[in-house]
C-alpha cells in the first residue's frame, strides 16, 4: 500500500530550502494552509518565490512568512489586503508579479497538465500584454523591474479574427494545500470554498504537501466525490477539524422590525 502520511507538518516541510518556489492555496483566507505555511515559518526558510492567488493578511495566512521578510517574489491576482505588503513593495523589498486571476489559475492547471503554455484574450492592449507592469521597485519610486513584453498572435476563432497574448505555465518546487478530507493515497476531497487555488497549486507542485482535516482508509471515499487523484500528491499531514480558520471580513444584516420578531420568534440569533 502506498501510505503518503507524515507525522507532523514540521517534517513534511522540512525538506523545503531557501530560495525553493512555492504554489500555495487558497483565495483571501479560506482554504489556507496554515499548519504547513507555519511549521515553514518555524524552521527558518527564506528568499521564497510564492505563487499564490494573494498573500493572506499582516498576521495571517502567508502574511506570516511575508512579515518575516521569508518572501522574495510574489505571483498573486489580488494583493489588496495586507499593508506590509504594499510597504515592502513600494520600497523594493518584495518582487511582485501581477498576474490575471483566471490566468493565473489556468497557468498552475497548465503547469500540473504538462502544458508548457497557452494563449488567451486576457490582457491584451494592457501591459500585462504590452509589458512596463512594476515588478519591483528602487525604493525612491522609480521602477527598478518592469514586466517584459509577451507574444500576441492573431488567431481565427469560430470566424472572428482576434488578439490573444501567450502566457507560460507554471511548475513550482512544491505546493502547499489544505483539504478537507483524504485517504492514504493521497485522494483529495475540498470543502466549498475552499476548492479554490488548493487543486491547481497541488497540480503545479514537483511536491504537493497537503495539511488535512480527516484522514481516511484507502477505499473509503466515493470515487465520485473526489476532486483531485492522488497523483498529484505526495505527502499528507493530518491537522484534525479543530484547526482554527479565519475570514478576512464578516459582515451581518442588522434585522429590524418585523425581522427581529421573527427571528425571536423562531430563536434566531438577530443578523444571524
Amino acid at each position: 500500500m502506498i501510505d503518503k502520511t507524515w507525522a507532523s507538518a514540521a517534517e513534511a516541510v522540512a525538506d523545503i530550502p531557501d530560495g525553493a518556489s512555492l504554489a500555495v492555496g487558497g483565495f483571501g483566507l479560506s482554504g489556507n494552509p496554515i499548519a504547513l505555511i507555519e511549521a515553514l515559518l518555524a524552521q527558518g526558510t527564506t528568499d521564497l518565490s510564492v505563487v499564490s492567488n494573494n498573500c493572506g493578511v499582516d498576521d495571517w495566512g502567508l502574511g506570516v512568512l511575508l512579515n518575516a521578510h521569508r518572501i522574495r517574489k510574489m505571483t498573486s491576482s489580488y494583493v489588496g489586503e495586507n499593508k506590509e505588503f504594499e510597504r515592502q513593495f513600494l520600497s523594493g523589498e518584495l518582487e511582485l508579479e501581477l498576474t490575471p486571476q483566471g490566468t493565473l489559475a489556468e497557468k498552475l492547471r497548465a503547469g500540473g497538465s504538462g502544458i508548457a503554455a497557452f494563449y488567451t484574450q486576457t490582457g491584451v492592449g494592457t501591459q500585462v500584454a504590452e509589458g512596463g507592469l512594476p515588478r519591483r521597485y528602487d525604493g525612491t519610486g522609480a521602477i527598478a523591474v518592469a514586466s517584459p513584453a509577451k507574444d500576441v498572435r492573431t488567431f481565427d476563432v469560430a470566424g472572428a479574427a482576434r488578439e490573444y497574448v501567450l502566457e507560460e505555465a507554471i511548475v513550482t518546487d512544491f505546493a502547499l494545500v489544505h483539504a478537507l478530507r483524504a485517504d492514504r493515497h493521497g485522494n483529495l476531497v475540498f470543502n466549498k470554498a475552499a476548492r479554490n487555488f488548493n487543486p491547481l497549486a497541488a497540480m503545479a507542485g514537483r511536491v504537493c504537501i497537503v495539511q488535512v482535516e480527516e484522514l481516511v482508509e484507502p477505499g473509503e471515499l466515493d470515487p465520485d466525490t473526489i476532486h483531485l487523484p492522488g497523483i498529484y500528491v505526495h505527502r499528507i499531514v493530518e491537522v484534525g477539524t479543530a484547526i482554527e480558520k479565519r475570514i478576512e471580513r464578516r459582515t451581518l444584516r442588522q434585522a429590524q422590525g418585523a425581522d427581529v420578531a421573527d427571528a425571536a420568534s423562531r430563536d434566531i440569533p438577530e443578523g444571524a
